[in-house]
């Protein structure tokens, strides 16, 4: 009667282990599933468990291994384009104007007529300078034989001197004679330095005549208004019966067989524009040109603190005009840079502009850039390192000294 209860009570054990225990093996017994499977589920979900991640610090980023590139770091300006020369003709003397107008548009070589001032009695003046010259050379040969006159008064004096003298000595002439013979001598020789002056006058005489001769002809020349170089004429000249004054405008004359692109660099970049180097530029019709650099100006506009910057290209077509805009690039010496995506930039607490690199040991380090320049492509960046891993995603949730599990993803080609 005892192994009854005995037996009763191993069965509820057996019962209450199965239940408690081995439940899913019973669930599955239950169900008919293969005693295989049941092996195949009870040893993976293990394995399961052990790969899921145990150390929450641990962040997932995606990162790109980069490789910095030589670039050519062309400097980029805009401007617009200046005629090489510009000018604007003025009257040097008063008249009414006698010639033709040119009107705007027209092409004058250098030394081409655009203005002429009616003459009134310049020529008048002109001749009567020229017979004063005149008058004043023949005055000169009369001052040279007065010259001539009085060295040979000198002579005579001095020999009528000498001999008063010797008969003084032998007792044949008075102390009188010989007195009045030394007062000819010093008469005759004060005649020489009245001569000489007046051959000094007749030549003052002549380069006054002269001047006033080259006067009047610079007056009459300053009658025709002439094109100081080649080039086109960018207003109407001075129209037939205007009455000209000393400054008027005759013309504003402009040069475009060579041309100026302008434009005005930061200090940042000015250091990197040397006079001779190669520059090409893409005017606003599209039209592109090539020239180099003459002239970089060493003083910044006070206002804009930037740097004028002067380019000459060729224009034999007169194709490009003055005053178009044009974007302007100076080739300068290369650089080493990395191109990455330009949301992988991020700013750190202070502002500064980086990225989010991976450093040894897998932590997160920021590192400040310079933005070179932005391209279809992505960003190209300086200051880096010759190789570096970037964060490309994940950045954000990441900060300096956090340790991250990186997914390196391949760089575009």
């Amino acid at each position: 009667m005892k192994i009854i209860p005995i037996i009763t009570a191993i069965l509820v054990l057996v019962g209450l282990y199965f239940v408690v225990f081995e439940r899913d093996r019973l669930r599955d017994f239950a169900q008919g599933a293969p005693a295989q499977e049941q092996t195949l589920t009870t040893t993976q979900a293990p394995t399961d468990d052990v790969a899921a991640p145990t150390d929450e610090s641990i962040i997932g980023v995606v990162a790109l291994h980069s490789v910095a590139q030589t670039i050519d770091s062309a400097v980029i300006l805009r401007g617009q384009t200046e005629a090489a020369r510009q000018v604007t003709v003025a009257s040097e003397t008063s008249g009414l104007v006698i010639s033709e107008p040119l009107r705007k548009g027209a092409s004058v070589n250098e030394g081409d007529e655009m203005c002429r001032l009616d003459p009134g009695t310049r020529q008048a003046s002109l001749a009567e300078a020229r017979a004063r010259l005149a008058e004043a050379q023949g005055r000169v040969p009369e001052a040279e034989a007065g010259v001539l006159e009085a060295n040979a008064r000198v002579r005579e004096a001095e020999i009528n001197l000498n001999a008063a003298r010797s008969l003084s000595e032998d007792g044949f002439a008075s102390e009188t004679r010989v007195v009045s013979a030394q007062a000819a001598m010093e008469a005759a020789t004060a005649g020489v330095q009245r001569a000489s002056s007046a051959v000094a006058s007749a030549q003052a005489g002549i380069e006054s005549a002269q001047a006033a001769v080259a006067s009047a002809t610079r007056e009459i020349e300053k009658l025709t208004i002439r094109a100081p170089f080649s080039g086109l004429l960018e207003t109407d000249t001075a129209e037939l019966g205007a009455l000209m004054q000393p400054g008027t405008p005759c013309a504003t004359i402009i040069q475009l067989n060579e041309i100026k692109l302008v434009g005005f660099a930061p200090e940042t970049d000015v250091s990197k524009v040397t006079v001779g180097a190669l520059a090409g530029a893409r005017l606003s019709d599209g039209q592109q040109v090539q020239g180099r650099v003459t002239f970089r100006s060493r003083s910044a506009d006070e206002l804009t603190r930037t740097f004028r910057v002067e380019v000459t290209v060729n224009n034999p077509d007169l194709a490009i005009s003055d005053g178009q805009t044009a974007e302007i690039l100076i080739a300068s010496d290369g650089r080493a840079a990395h191109l990455i995506a330009q949301s992988s930039l991020t700013l750190d607490d202070d502002g500064v502009l980086g990225v989010r690199t991976v450093s040894e040991g897998n932590i997160a380090k920021f590192m400040p850039v310079t933005l070179l320049r932005d391209t279809a492509d992505g960003v190209w960046v300086t200051d880096l390192p010759e190789t570096v891993d970037i964060i490309t995603v994940g950045q954000e949730f990441v900060i300096d000294g956090v340790k991250v599990a990186p997914t390196f993803s391949e760089a575009k080609g």
